[in-house]
């Protein structure tokens, strides 16, 4: 993605609400047969919230980047590569795209099996 591709997808989602996007995260987990806990789990992880907070954030409709700069993004999250929708996460220059993106590819690999130890970096279960 260029920079200046980068930059309107940025603008467009940081206004985005995350209670927009969390219906598809979810139905895509679930029916790939993981669980709504276990999607919780990743999000309360990445986020670095409890379950009140993230039912808080989806109840007030928080956009993105409310989300995520209310977020403490764990140390590990930084081992988060690899490829969503052809783009590399570890290469996505602008901060929120690349947490948009690192979101993206936790919900990936907990949709297609990985173990919920691996999609969170070893870092809790």
């Amino acid at each position: 993605m260029n920079e200046s591709n980068e930059e309107r997808a940025a603008a467009r989602l940081a206004v985005t609400p995350f209670a927009a996007v969390y219906p598809l995260c979810l139905n895509k987990v679930v029916r790939k047969g993981r669980t709504k806990a276990e999607l919780h789990t990743v999000l309360c992880w990445l986020l670095g919230a409890d379950e009140a907070a993230l039912a808080a954030h989806l109840e007030a409709k928080t956009t993105f980047a409310d989300l995520f700069e209310a977020a403490e993004l764990p140390a590990a999250a930084s081992l988060v590569t690899g490829t969503v929708c052809g783009v590399r996460v570890e290469e996505v220059a602008h901060p929120l795209m690349r947490r948009i993106r690192i979101l993206d590819k936790l919900v990936d690999e907990l949709a297609k099996g990985r173990p919920l130890s691996k999609v969170l970096r070893d870092g809790a279960a």
